[in-house]
């Protein structure tokens, strides 16, 4: 198996290669929460790049529930041909551009919205808790409203051009959150048992499915742990994928961690370690017959060519690397030698790194420049992403530019 082998997906769609891009925040949004021009050219530029599956950062599926200040919204209210032009870019080159649709859940900064909501009245904890309101438990009826949210969002990326969707079941959000029986406490139906946690993500695939058609890809970003105690674990996380992949799922992508323990993060230098979630894919890849793909910490081709042959993945899962050289698998591709150091990023306060989320920050800076159409920029000051971030937040964040509930 090699990195330039294509994969056909269940639905019979087959991708180019074994690579696909990972969701990294772009916050390129409009006040309207449409996609810019800047999108179009990021993604036209990853699609030169030769990604096989390029998965967009996260578009959230209700307007009343951001996670960032400039999220792009797809529903009703949205400009669909600003959308068409963001896939018709992605497209190019024969590439798949899926869209990954996600509910913050409680995953909301308190600059933009005062009463979140989530499956159950649990609060977020540790350093970041003082960021984040408390949030109120989800009523079922809500439940049901933001499972047809989901579908439709889907049904409007099909329509724009987009081939395929990524539900965001990972890193804390919403889905995540009804999968942990941490923060799901609930009683009801949707609570208690792993069979009862899983049926908030397994109705929105259904869903999604129902509004898209059996040829549509969809997939999902699943947690294989969320590394706390009483959270989500490996063993839960197979019986989800088998469940899914009993429903028609097309890709898993494996990732980990939350707001709260961010192991999607890896370290501050992000180059001590390959594949962070390699053994759990492993376990996973056993139970599956669905393609996997293992996302985290990957910068060179040995390393991913050796996480294809080791069976423990069908698609290797690529982010930061991509948003300093857009161009990175065709440099894999050509010399499976290639890798790429990441630069230790930190303005030198640590409260401040904390603060802005500098290990985001950074690269949606360095998205922020291939979006203007110039070359990303390794030796830029950690401040410049500071300043960025509070730009946007005076911008759209205190604004609160936002439609009712």
């Amino acid at each position: 198996m090699t990195l330039a082998k294509k994969i056909i997906l269940p639905n019979g769609v087959t991708v180019k290669n074994r690579l696909l891009k990972s969701a990294m925040s772009e916050q390129l949004g409009d006040k309207s929460h449409n996609p810019t021009g800047k999108l179009v050219r990021l993604y036209r530029a990853w699609a030169q790049g030769g990604i096989g599956i390029c998965v967009t950062g996260n578009v959230m599926v209700d307007r009343g529930a951001l996670g960032e200040p400039k999220n792009v919204v797809l529903d009703e209210q949205s400009d669909l041909d600003a959308f068409c032009r963001w896939a018709e870019a992605g497209r190019e080159n024969n590439t798949h551009i899926w869209m990954q649709l996600n509910h913050p859940g409680k995953q909301i900064p308190k600059f933009l919205e005062s009463n979140p909501v989530a499956p159950s009245q649990v609060p977020l904890e540790g350093g970041i808790s003082k960021g984040f309101n408390p949030p109120r438990e989800l009523t079922e009826q809500e439940i049901e409203t933001i499972i047809l949210r989901f579908a439709t969002s889907a049904k409007l990326a099909k329509e724009a051009g987009f081939t395929g969707v990524q539900i965001h079941g990972a890193h804390g959000y919403l889905v995540n959150q009804f999968l942990s029986p941490h923060h799901n406490r609930r009683d009801d139906g949707w609570g208690g048992s792993l069979e009862n946690r899983m049926r908030f993500v397994l109705e929105i695939y259904k869903a999604i499915r129902t509004a898209v058609g059996k040829k549509f890809s969809v997939g999902i970003k699943l947690n294989a742990s969320d590394f706390r105690h009483g959270g989500f674990t490996v063993e839960e996380a197979i019986r989800v994928a088998v469940a899914l992949e009993e429903q028609g799922i097309d890709l898993v992508e494996i990732s980990g961690g939350s707001y709260e323990n961010p192991k999607m993060m890896g370290s501050p230098s992000a180059n001590d370690k390959e594949g962070y979630f390699l053994e759990y894919a492993a376990a996973m890849s056993e139970a599956l017959q669905v393609p996997l793909a293992l996302t985290g910490g990957f910068r060179s081709g040995g390393a991913m060519a050796c996480a294809l042959e080791s069976g423990a993945a069908d698609i290797i899962g690529v982010a930061r690397p991509l948003a300093l050289e857009p161009d990175f698998p065709n440099r894999i591709l050509a010399d499976i030698q290639y890798g790429i150091q990441l630069p230790g990023v930190s303005t030198g306060m640590r409260a401040v790194d904390a603060m802005t989320a500098i290990g985001l920050t950074w690269y949606e800076y360095q998205m922020y420049l291939l979006g203007k159409g110039k070359p990303a920029n390794p030796a830029a000051n950690a401040w410049l992403s500071v300043a960025l971030t509070f730009w946007r937040m005076g911008a759209h964040g205190f604004a609160q530019r936002r439609a009712k509930k």
